[in-house]
């Protein structure tokens, strides 16, 4: 099952630059892995803003869980420069060109 996630990250002022980076840096690496292990399809980094886009591939919302859980900014206990993590499940556009079909027939 597909999922975009979008996270909004915050460096907390008391954090030293290589605190909060080296936690990024962390992450990106475990981000990375899960990349060539197949379980992201695609990952960026808005320009100019601290935004994280990735769309995983999980077998269900329950996996997404684990497997977020389980990635660095959580296990060093970082969650809370996480902020705003927006997760859509997605859903094949050809599925909904079928459903258009019946819907357009009224």
């Amino acid at each position: 099952m597909l999922f975009m996630l979008k996270v909004y990250i915050d460096k907390p002022a008391d954090n030293s630059n290589k605190e909060f980076y080296g936690v990024w840096l962390k992450e990106s690496e475990a981000a990375l892995g899960a990349v060539k292990a197949g379980a992201i399809k695609g990952i960026w980094k808005a320009a100019g803003q601290p935004i994280i886009i990735a769309v995983l591939d999980v077998p269900s919302a329950d996996d997404l869980d684990h497997a977020m859980y389980e990635l660095p900014i959580w296990k060093l206990g970082f969650a809370h420069i996480a902020k705003n993590i927006e997760i859509t499940p997605l859903r094949p556009y050809e599925n909904w060109a079928e459903d258009l079909k019946k819907l357009a027939q009224g």
